[in-house]
């Protein structure tokens, strides 16, 4: 018990000075993913404020401030927590000689560096797609998902607005799923994880994108707003769950972009009774919320 103990405080610890070093810019520039995510935000931001989709939309428009919060949340206090309880998993499998790396089904290693990172950047992509359709298809789940569709006004901070148990459903599933497939992450992996973050961005921001004929590959703004839509098309949980990619909607028939006026209704049915506050949504999907 002792081993896994010290596992989880320690690995706490290096988190939470991993955290540290990166504020105050003691890691490499291109994985420091703290002052990365400000620079994104502020450049996605930017672009909002000199191209506006919805003109009439406030700059800080509704919820601005605890969607911003909400960025730094869980990208990094509520990862301090949680890296703790993944690192005892971790000891757990590893006195039971398991290595996940031993039963990958590719051998990456003998890829070129590119390759790695585009098969890596696939897989990540569709591993997070079926979990976020998952999301909507299952109810437990989406009770917890619906803090991500209590946004009322699109922004690039809507990126990172999720309940934090949206955290333990995506990362063991992507986390096994690569190393199922991979045994590793590439060493240049952050430069897929910046991609993901500029690209879930510019998805919820204001402004209007649709990469031309990329539209059918990359996920985009007016393709992402849909997703939002408080009235879904009948007979479905929900349409355009692309994070990075869209090619997964066009394979499996998920799209759906009817127009791209950006006027439409976001939310979900009784979302005016949702709870406002972080805290509130914090404990919010373990108790049923009485309509």
């Amino acid at each position: 018990m002792k081993q896994f103990t010290d596992a989880f405080i320690k690995e706490i610890q290096n988190t939470f000075n991993w955290l540290l070093d990166s504020v105050s810019f003691n890691v490499n520039w291109y994985e420091n993913y703290f002052w990365g995510l400000i620079c994104i935000s502020v450049f996605v931001w930017t672009l909002e404020i000199i191209y506006p989709w919805r003109k009439d939309q406030s700059i800080f428009r509704k919820d601005f401030w605890i969607d911003a919060f909400y960025m730094f949340f869980n990208f990094f206090l509520f990862s301090i927590i949680i890296s703790g309880f993944y690192k005892v998993i971790a000891v757990f499998f590893s006195n039971y000689n398991i290595n996940l790396s031993s039963i990958a089904l590719l051998n990456a290693n003998s890829l070129p560096n590119w390759l790695q990172l585009v098969l890596f950047f696939i897989v990540l992509d569709f591993l997070q797609w079926f979990t976020h359709l998952l999301l909507h298809r299952f109810e437990f789940l989406w009770h917890f998902h619906k803090v991500h569709h209590s946004v009322k006004e699109m922004g690039f901070a809507a990126h990172l607005r999720f309940h934090w148990m949206e955290n333990i459903f995506y990362k063991p599933l992507k986390t096994f799923g690569v190393m199922l497939l991979f045994g590793f992450e590439p060493n240049q992996a952050y430069i897929v994880h910046f991609i993901a973050i500029l690209i879930g961005h510019l998805n919820h921001a204001n402004i209007k994108l649709t990469w031309g004929p990329l539209k059918y590959i990359i996920n985009n703004p007016v393709m992402h707003l849909y997703h939002h839509v408080r009235t879904l098309p009948k007979g479905t949980n929900g349409v355009n769950y692309g994070i990075s990619l869209s090619l997964w909607d066009y394979l499996f028939k998920t799209n759906y972009i009817p127009e791209d006026s950006g006027t439409i209704e976001i939310g979900f049915e009784g979302d005016e009774q949702f709870p406002k506050t972080f805290v509130s949504q914090l404990w919010y999907g373990f108790t049923r919320f009485k309509k």
